[in-house]
């Protein structure tokens, strides 16, 4: 009796295993594909000499179709980032500007506009883990836009800001800690 259960055993177990092969694939692109492809598979990269005349301090080309941030340092370096961009054409500054300050603990107070949209914002929010603009943030010439973090991951990828770039906060401080005050931008 016990060796019958044995051969039962390694019978169920094998044909168990191989059920499991047979769907194994399958079940592993269908929970990676989704993911994947909403935050990756639209990335079209550029050539800062298409934008800019020179390097200089660094540049960084916002691509608001694409959402994604390339940023290239002083000595040619490149990196591809994921962000949100704005909610509506409304909502999304282009055209050229550049870093001119560097917040290391961002604190925030919603625009009067953001108040006309959504009454419940609160009048302002200091530096933390619940801050809206993440662990870093880089002002832009343009009055209230900013390229930051987010704490709200479910953003990147996605319409989903007032107007500024967010990245992922681990993505703000390597580009915050390789961007001078002076680099250029430009939002496409």
């Amino acid at each position: 009796m016990t060796t019958k259960r044995r051969i039962v055993s390694r019978r169920s177990f094998a044909s168990g295993v191989g059920a499991t092969l047979l769907w194994a694939p399958s079940l592993l692109r269908a929970q990676t594909r989704q993911p994947v492809r909403r935050i990756v598979s639209s990335f079209r990269t550029h050539e800062w000499q298409d934008h800019f005349d020179r390097l200089g301090k660094g540049i960084i080309v916002a691509d608001t179709v694409t959402r994604v941030l390339q940023h290239w340092t002083a000595d040619g370096e490149m990196r591809l980032y994921p962000t949100s961009v704005p909610l509506s054409d409304e909502l999304t500054r282009r055209g050229y500007t550049e870093i001119i300050f560097k917040d290391p603990e961002p604190d925030w107070t919603p625009t009067p506009s953001m108040r006309a949209r959504d009454p419940s914002l609160p009048a302002y929010m200091p530096p933390g883990p619940d801050n809206p603009l993440g662990a870093r943030s880089m002002h832009l010439t343009w009055q209230y836009y900013r390229i930051h973090g987010t704490h709200d991951t479910r953003k990147i990828g996605r319409r989903s800001s007032s107007g500024c770039i967010g990245l992922f906060n681990e993505h703000i401080i390597e580009v915050y800690d390789r961007t001078p005050v002076g680099t250029q931008v430009k939002l496409i």
